[in-house]
Formats: C-alpha cells, sequence, structure tokens
C-alpha cells in the first residue's frame, strides 16, 4: 500500500525545470502583446543580470511593486514575461514604461524569471536597477533591450 508522490495539477514532465521547455516551445506560448520580445541570447543575459541583481538587493519584483517604484521615479529596465495570462494582468506596463521613457522588454516564461532571482514561484515582471557590483552586465542588457524593434 504505498502511496506514490503526487505531482502538481498543473506542471508536466516537459514544463518542469529539471528537464527543460525549450526556448523555442516556450515561444509557442506566448500572449499577442509580448513584443519587443528578448532573444535567446538576450534572455539568458537578462537571467544572469536579474541573478545578480537579487543579490545585490537592486530588484522589484511583482506588478505592484514594479508599478509603485516607477512612479515614484526609479530608473533601471523591466522585463516582463510573455505567457502571463490573463493579458489584462500586464497589458498597462508598457505604457506606463515608455510614458516614463524606461525601455522594456519581454521573455518567454513566467517560471524562469522567476526562477532566475531564486523563487520557486512565478513571476510577471522585474524592474532591475543599476548597481556597481554587475555594472557591464547591466549596461549590455540595457543596450541591447534599447535596440530592439520597437512594438507593433
Amino acid at each position: 500500500m504505498g502511496k506514490t508522490p503526487k505531482k502538481d495539477q498543473g506542471e508536466t514532465a516537459e514544463e518542469t525545470t529539471d528537464g527543460g521547455i525549450t526556448y523555442e516551445q516556450q515561444l509557442e506560448l506566448l500572449n499577442s502583446i509580448a513584443n519587443p520580445l528578448a532573444s535567446k541570447k538576450l534572455t539568458k543575459r537578462i537571467y544572469k543580470t536579474i541573478k545578480k541583481a537579487s543579490s545585490n538587493k537592486s530588484l522589484r519584483t511583482g506588478i505592484k511593486e514594479v508599478q509603485k517604484y516607477l512612479r515614484k521615479g526609479e530608473k533601471g529596465f523591466v522585463v516582463i514575461a510573455g505567457d502571463v495570462t490573463p493579458i489584462e494582468v500586464v497589458c498597462h506596463l508598457p505604457a506606463v514604461c515608455e510614458e516614463l521613457e524606461i525601455p522594456y522588454a519581454y521573455v518567454p516564461s513566467k517560471k524562469d524569471l522567476g526562477s532566475a532571482f531564486g523563487c520557486k514561484r512565478t513571476s510577471c515582471c522585474v524592474l532591475v536597477k543599476r548597481q556597481d557590483d554587475f555594472a557591464s552586465n547591466y549596461d549590455e542588457c540595457m543596450d541591447q533591450i534599447k535596440t530592439l524593434p520597437p512594438p507593433i
């Protein structure tokens, strides 16, 4: 009468970070508003920068916190997950960023975005602030995000 461990209901073997879902598979799950989308290389660089920013306490996570600090005038760049449902949760953030002239980009997965800063939960968006400890990574990401084609 041994019990088998249960998986989370929404989790399949393909979605777990252990097995890994490829970048191309993540692109199939994107919302229609996920533009400008970071390339595969830029996405990896963004995740690396987020990891360094989280250890230096220069990261704002979650929609409420990001929106609050953007309106208070904090500078940096915003990363938004492209697979958030419902879309209405994050659809106002690009307009806020454009109004305040803050660069932003979409990444394919909210799960990977959350795990980039060491959280087991998913995250819809983060605001990365500049610090001297990871300035080179930050500057590279900022430059590449600014050169992404504007949203259609």
